[in-house]
Formats: C-alpha cells, sequence, structure tokens
C-alpha cells in the first residue's frame, strides 16, 4: 500500500515533469515540435515519468481527485512505450497543449496541502 510519502514523492515527479514538458514544447509551433526529435523525445519521456509516478499514487489520493481521468493517465505511458512507432506528434501535442492543466492544478493542490512547495 502506498504511503504518504510515497505520495508525496510521487506528486513532486507528476508536477515537476508536467513543467518539463511544458518547458520542452514552449515558444514552439506544432510543426516545430513534430519536426524535432528532440523536443519529441524529451517531451514523451516527461510524459511517461508522470504516468508512471500516477500509478503509485494512492487510491484515497486519487478518490479525492475524481474528476480526473486517472485511467488514462496511467495507461498513456503504456502507449508510449509500447506503441512507439505509432505515437504521434499531434497525440502528444495535445496532450501538453489541452490536458495537462486539471492535473497540474490537483498535484499542486495537494502538494500545499503537504506544505510543500516548489
Amino acid at each position: 500500500m502506498p504511503s504518504m510519502r510515497s505520495d508525496e514523492n510521487s506528486l513532486i515527479h507528476i508536477r515537476d515533469n508536467i513543467h518539463a514538458a511544458r518547458l520542452f514544447t514552449e515558444g514552439l509551433s506544432f510543426e516545430d515540435f513534430a519536426a524535432s526529435r528532440l523536443a519529441f523525445y524529451a517531451t514523451t519521456r516527461a510524459l511517461e515519468i508522470v504516468s508512471e509516478a500516477a500509478r503509485r499514487l494512492s487510491p484515497a489520493l486519487r478518490d479525492r481527485h475524481s474528476t480526473l481521468p486517472w485511467k488514462q493517465i496511467m495507461g498513456i505511458g503504456d502507449v508510449l512505450r509500447h506503441d512507439d512507432d505509432d505515437v504521434q506528434e499531434s497525440m502528444i501535442w495535445m496532450t501538453v497543449q489541452d490536458h495537462l492543466s486539471p492535473l497540474l492544478a490537483a498535484v499542486e493542490a495537494e502538494l500545499n496541502d503537504q506544505g510543500i512547495s516548489r
């Protein structure tokens, strides 16, 4: 069973890798991102870490944020690792641009509740 300390570490990994994914795409158009193998692979790796860290969160913590699509958050890592030939730049781009904000807000709220800041 995951401990509070485990949740804390996982939350930090999620937060830091969401910020990394955003940094790797910052200032790029989709076309520039799709053309940059470095940006694509770095962003993909950050999302894999987010996915794995989400898997380590306790069910109680995930239950507190039941509106988040935990199954998809935890499952994207499998897609990225095992379907790497089919991973589309557009899926990674949309994930970073459109889908990480609610997860980041929940993670930061949990960290704030635990008295952990940047």
